[in-house]
């Protein structure tokens, strides 16, 4: 693994909510927090610095800290929990609330991957909006989702069955300014227009 100083991408800061009322009063341990650091970790070969922030299901609180992290500077803020009908379920409202654009293919998308195991995947309301130079998406709650939306659905010998949203995510930081994202491709491979991909020098070898 290469050192922040042997890594020749840029760096990158990424914003990460949990949200939840029983994980922020510490009624049990928040899973989400972890689970976006590890993939990420796994997906990503820029130097990352995360922003974690563990909140309940209160509209305001989410916006706030939504607002919060694209304003230090989070080139991506990705959410996780508060998203069925439930009737404390806001994180799409308090996501749209702070949005200056809609980007519904992402929601689509992770709505279409989870209907290949749950029929209630239909009652998801997942959104991802852009504010100021920031892509924030909302994710599913739970661990294994996270990955599975993310990452895609693979078939047995590992041929990609539905891509996942993260294929698109690099490029669409690029159009709105942000940072170069470099995707691992045993892990998620990313599309760009041949026009948009850059080269980076290999990073030297450590002893």
């Amino acid at each position: 693994m290469n050192t922040p100083a042997a890594n020749p991408y840029p760096s990158v800061k990424i914003g990460i909510v949990s949200v939840s009322d029983r994980a922020s009063t510490g009624v049990y341990v928040d899973k989400g927090l972890p689970a976006l650091q590890e993939w990420l970790s796994r997906a990503l070969k820029n130097p990352l610095q995360f922003e974690p922030r563990l909140i309940p299901d209160e509209q305001a609180d989410i916006s706030a800290a939504l607002i919060e992290l694209v304003d230090a500077g989070c080139a991506l803020v990705l959410t996780t929990g508060g998203t069925g009908p439930a009737l404390r379920d806001v994180t799409p409202e308090a996501t749209l609330a702070v949005a200056h654009k809609e980007m519904p293919g992402f929601g689509e998308q992770m709505r279409q991957i989870s209907l290949n195991f749950v029929p209630t995947a239909i009652l998801s309301r997942q959104v991802a909006v852009i504010r100021n130079q920031s892509l924030i998406i909302n994710l599913p709650g739970q661990p294994k989702s996270i990955a599975e939306t993310l990452e895609g659905l693979r078939d047995a010998e590992g041929k990609s069955v539905a891509p996942g949203i993260f294929a698109a995510v690099p490029y669409c930081v690029d159009l709105i300014g942000g940072p170069y994202l470099e995707t691992d491709e045993a892990v998620c491979k990313a599309f760009r227009p041949k026009t948009a991909v850059r080269s980076f020098p290999e990073a030297p070898e450590l002893n």
